[in-house]
């Protein structure tokens, strides 16, 4: 790894080298925190969290082949290298800056809401047809996991798309700190993590707190139909790349035609040129989606024909929107995460599935305290949505299910007060050629119930 030796990694996380001199200037293999992924040369970096402290792994890492480990506390036995550190997470973040700034390869830092994720993947999934290019993976957009998706980079990739993720004030500016993008997109300013940051214009703060970190000369790009985000002007002399369905943007998109859950049609207009392409997973938002990665692909140098490729040739991440096709079902697997507004925007995708519309929800946490109004504004959109079934699960569904009831007396509302619950009478709910929506924060575990399903 590029530059990583002993002598510079001591260096970068202020700690204390113990061990032979003569290793100083070797460089490490890989940066891991997983004890059982170490390999001939690696350095571990022990983790203390809140049920494992990872430094009684120090011995074992090292007779696998690491080439040395950090530790928070002396090691009097130790008989091969370790660097002294105050923190572990402390030293693994600024491992990772110091790491990335040599690289020196463009990084596109992507954050807000909703579909960070999905907007992740278009980006990668276009700057692919022309670059090398490494994009976070599963939900390492943390403080830990940015930094152990930084470790992943190697010389000859090209182009970085980083995703970040955060729930309180500061947290952006510690992540912007180790990315400093080249170029930063938000997505939308949604209702996540309220407990934390209050309201829209907290999450507004907290999430623009990355333009501090973007490099000079680079470059913001922003969904200009966000009522949020449209007030951004400048930043430091950068001004901001609009994108949208509105003309007048800077990248938008007009005739869009929804192909149900195959996907959607628009034509997307950049400048004077434009082009129609077919996106491969369904919902307005993903129009949205494909409209930041148009936008980055343009200021990375890509013809449109290269856009267009990349767009179509996107494919799905296990959890977010995934269909799943048995010989009953079509089940939609949304299970990853859920807030507001993802769930209203999955449930307007699902009136357009065939045979019964069926939306199996649950619990959507950090909402602060509008948590019960929330889960009744989507309880009401569900009653308005064209769906035949919704199936509310956990204890501030109760508020959803009543809502959807009071809303559309019409619509079958079934209410289960757990996960438990609801996998013991599954089978009586569901019917064979039914579309299944399944949908929830990640804490109630709805994987269980995908699988469940899948075995109908």
């Amino acid at each position: 790894m590029k530059s990583l030796t002993l002598e510079n990694i001591t260096r970068v996380c202020g700690g204390v080298y113990y061990g032979s001199s003569s290793l100083l200037e070797k460089e490490v293999s890989s940066v891991t925190t997983d004890s059982r992924k170490v390999e001939a040369d690696s350095l571990f970096v022990p983790i203390v969290g809140e049920r494992v402290d990872a430094h009684k792994f120090i011995p074992q890492v090292m007779e696998a082949g690491a080439l040395a480990t950090l530790s928070e506390r002396v090691l009097d036995d130790a008989d091969y290298p370790y660097i002294l550190v105050e923190s572990s997470l402390q030293a693994v973040k600024d491992i990772a800056e110091f790491y990335l700034e040599e690289l020196s390869i463009p990084v596109v830092g992507i954050t807000g809401s909703v579909g960070k994720t999905s907007t992740k993947e278009v980006i990668a999934s276009v700057l692919k047809e022309k670059y090398r290019t490494l994009k976070t993976q599963g939900n390492f957009n943390n403080e830990l996991g940015l930094p152990l998706t930084v470790f992943r980079l190697r010389q000859e990739d090209q182009i970085a798309v980083l995703e970040m993720g955060i729930s309180d004030f500061g947290e952006m500016s510690r992540l912007g700190k180790i990315a400093k993008p080249d170029t930063s997109v938000i997505t939308n300013i949604g209702t996540c993590h309220l407990e934390n940051l209050g309201d829209r214009d907290g999450v507004l703060k907290a999430k623009t707190e990355v333009f501090d970190y973007v490099k000079p000369g680079g470059h913001i790009v922003l969904n200009g139909d966000d009522d949020k985000l449209s007030t951004v002007k400048e930043h430091n002399g950068i001004q901001p790349v609009f994108f949208g369905m509105t003309e007048g943007q800077d990248v938008y998109a007009d005739e869009v035609v929804s192909r149900g859950l195959k996907g959607m049609t628009c034509r997307i207009h950049m400048g004077e040129e434009s082009f129609v392409v077919n996106i491969p997973m369904p919902g307005r938002h993903m129009v949205y989606n494909a409209l930041a990665a148009a936008a980055v692909g343009r200021i990375y140098g890509l013809t449109k024909e290269q856009i267009k490729a990349g767009i179509e040739s996107l494919e799905p991440v296990s959890g977010r929107f995934k269909m799943i096709e048995t010989e009953k079902l079509l089940i939609v697997d949304d299970c990853y995460n859920a807030n507001p507004m993802s769930m209203k925007a999955s449930l307007d995708v699902l009136k357009d599935g065939a045979g019964r519309r069926v939306a199996i929800l649950g619990d959507m946490g950090e909402l602060g305290k509008d948590e019960v109004k929330l889960h009744e504004e989507v309880g009401a959109h569900a009653g308005n949505g064209g769906i035949d079934v919704c199936i509310c699960v956990g204890s501030l569904c109760k508020h959803m299910a009543e809502k959807a009831k009071e809303t559309n007396p019409d619509l079958t509302v079934i209410y289960e007060p757990d996960r438990e619950s609801l996998l013991k009478n599954l089978k009586a709910y569901i019917q064979t050629g039914d579309t299944v929506l399944v949908k929830a924060s990640h804490f109630m575990k709805f994987e269980e119930v995908v699988e469940a399903l899948s075995k109908l």
